[in-house]
């Protein structure tokens, strides 16, 4: 679909890019001739997956365990990243989520989500790019964020607020940063399932199968169809695209907002209860 050297000479910092999504546009990148940062909380994933790049991919992958709700963690990994030369790219792609009775939930349980989703992706957005503008230098930020950042969802409600600041951020900083050369983008995901995470998210099959089957084209998006899409949004290429939020959920939000109302009538109280004690052992 895209010219091999589409991304020659970019460096890219992945947040949560050792699973998942993050490791998909993170692999995709490194086909197309980038060199990818990978950052997340887990040591041992990220050297896994490094390894595992470098066999097709030799040394174009450097990673950092760094845990993003520590902005002073945060600058000490943006020094480090900048002592071997300046990224040209940003994926804010960490997250953090589950379902839940919002009336149940506890001031932690609030701050787990938005303090990855919101806090850490202002921290690591913020630190590239006072170094970007210091230096001069051309950027390219894509966040990844949800169709439910402008509908808002019943039951995932620190994420739809999270989310919401992180689309509010991009477009605010498209306008205020597109001047200094750095561009803002987002992509809004529906369902793509990720093995572990989204059993976690919803654990019930039926549930889960609701979700994945309820768009218009009546399945999941494949991981690379996203990996195309951010992989297109990084390159120059696309460098009028600037403080645009691109849907890529099969026309779900279209006919019917907030991805996870229709818990209401599908999710009885003892189902609920089983959720939170399941949901606490994955966690």
């Amino acid at each position: 679909m895209f010219r091999d050297d589409l991304l020659q000479g970019k460096r890219i910092l992945v947040t949560g890019g050792g699973s998942g999504l993050g490791r998909a546009m993170a692999v995709r990148f490194l086909s197309l001739g980038g060199s990818v940062v990978l950052c997340g909380r887990r040591a041992d994933v990220l050297r896994d997956t490094t390894s595992a790049f470098d066999e097709q991919h030799p040394g174009r992958t450097t990673w950092h365990a760094c845990d993003i709700r520590d902005a002073q963690a945060v600058d000490e990994m943006l020094d480090a990243i900048w002592a071997a030369g300046p990224l040209n790219g940003l994926v804010n792609n960490a997250a953090g989520n589950f379902i839940a009775k919002t009336e149940t939930l506890s001031p932690r349980a609030v701050d787990a989500v938005v303090n990855i989703v919101l806090h850490g992706t202002a921290y690591v957005t913020l630190g590239c790019g006072r170094r970007w503008i210091d230096a001069g230098d051309p950027a390219t930020v894509l966040s990844i964020v949800t169709t439910y950042a402008w509908t808002g969802s019943g039951y995932v409600v620190p994420s739809a607020m999270a989310k919401a600041g992180v689309l509010a951020m991009t477009r605010s900083l498209a306008v205020e940063w597109g001047p200094r050369g750095v561009r803002l983008n987002a992509i809004a995901p529906g369902p793509f399932p990720t093995p572990g995470a989204w059993e976690r998210l919803v654990p019930r099959a039926d549930l889960a199968a609701r979700i994945e089957t309820q768009n218009p084209l009546g399945r999941v998006g494949e991981h690379s169809e996203l990996a195309d899409l951010a992989s297109y949004l990084m390159a120059d290429g696309s460098g009028y695209i600037n403080g645009e939020v691109v849907t890529i959920d099969g026309g779900e939000w279209l006919q019917g907002a907030g991805q996870f109302n229709f818990l209401r009538e599908a999710v009885s109280d003892a189902d609920w209860e089983a959720m939170k004690t399941r949901g606490r052992k994955g966690g």
